[in-house]
């Protein structure tokens, strides 16, 4: 069943992102939802297309296309109405996530996918509220969402197989690189990956193994520059799993592997150092740093994205 209508439930950097996204495809017409009316709805996207056109990541007439296949509401049941696919990114919040599903099931078409897009929060509870919950399924873009093309797909306990192949195949169409989460597990799948590194390379800090920049450079100048070309399991593969079993074997038994957040960052945020919100964290940054940062990230990305094409 062909997906022709997408209807994207917030309008914030998240939800202006996944609109930019669907509207990628020529047939798919995509309505933007806000709880209130704006002056400028669709400038954030607008800038953001431009941006890739002075890249040369798009064209005009392909920014134009995708702007005019974008329509802006403040009215949910106009929203509802036709909407073949809905996708919430309102804030990380159970009860509002579950009570939002709720509350637009009935104004939604029987064969209407809801779509939510947390990063780590059960799928199956989100869907709790609903009647149909075959239809509920995880779509967990990463920001920016038109620049990263991976989507974890993720299957609750109650999701048909109909919802999961239906998702991917319209994530496919407008170009993203959907993945199956067979399974509703915290953290689904790269962000459980994230977080195990996240934790040893705090650990390595706390334990005075090196500092914040080094462990930032060992990643970034080491195996980060392979991980786009070769995944680690790929990597396990081509270096021969006699050796890598050896290596593990000997290696794990010193991870870290606490079950608590790491010390250092609770002490941090204790402090009120919260990184790019205050201009001090595990770095000390200023203003021109932080935007120099963001606008060295969004090239590399535009960069990268231009080459998978």
């Amino acid at each position: 069943m062909s997906i022709k209508n997408v209807t994207v439930l917030g309008s914030g950097l998240m939800g202006n992102g996944l609109a930019h996204v669907f509207a990628q495809s020529e047939d798919i017409n995509v309505i933007l939802r806000s709880r209130s009316k704006k002056s400028n709805p669709l400038g954030p996207i607008k800038a953001n297309l431009d941006i890739l056109v002075s890249k040369d990541a798009l064209t005009k007439e392909e920014a134009e296309g995708i702007l005019s296949r974008i329509t802006f509401t403040d009215n949910m049941e106009e929203a509802l109405a036709d909407a073949d696919f809905i996708v919430e990114c309102v804030p990380e919040d159970m009860e509002i996530k579950q009570n939002l599903f709720r509350d637009i099931e009935p104004m939604c078409k029987p064969d209407a996918i809801l779509a939510t897009n947390t990063s780590v929060m059960s799928i199956t509870e989100i869907a709790s509220k609903t009647k149909d919950k075959s239809r509920v399924v995880g779509t967990h873009f990463w920001n920016p969402p038109y620049l990263i093309p991976l989507v974890e797909v993720v299957k609750a306990e109650e999701t048909s197989e109909e919802t999961m192949q239906r998702t991917m195949d319209l994530l496919t169409k407008v170009k993203k690189k959907p993945v199956r989460c067979e399974k509703d597990v915290p953290g689904f799948i790269a962000n459980r990956l994230q977080h195990a590194i996240w934790r040893e390379a705090l650990s390595i800090v706390e334990n005075g193994i090196a500092d914040p920049k080094t462990v930032d450079d060992a990643l970034k100048y080491g195996p980060g520059l392979r991980w786009s070309v070769l995944g680690i399991l790929e990597n396990a593969d081509m270096i021969g799993l006699d050796l890598s079993l050896s290596i593990q074997s000997y290696i794990v038994k010193y991870l870290e592997d606490s079950h608590e957040a790491s010390k250092l960052l609770q002490e941090l945020v204790a402090k009120g150092d919260l990184g790019f919100k205050t201009g001090k964290g595990y770095y000390t940054w200023t203003k021109e740093e932080m935007d120099a940062l963001n606008l060295k990230l969004r090239e590399h990305l535009i960069e990268a994205t231009k080459k998978l094409k």
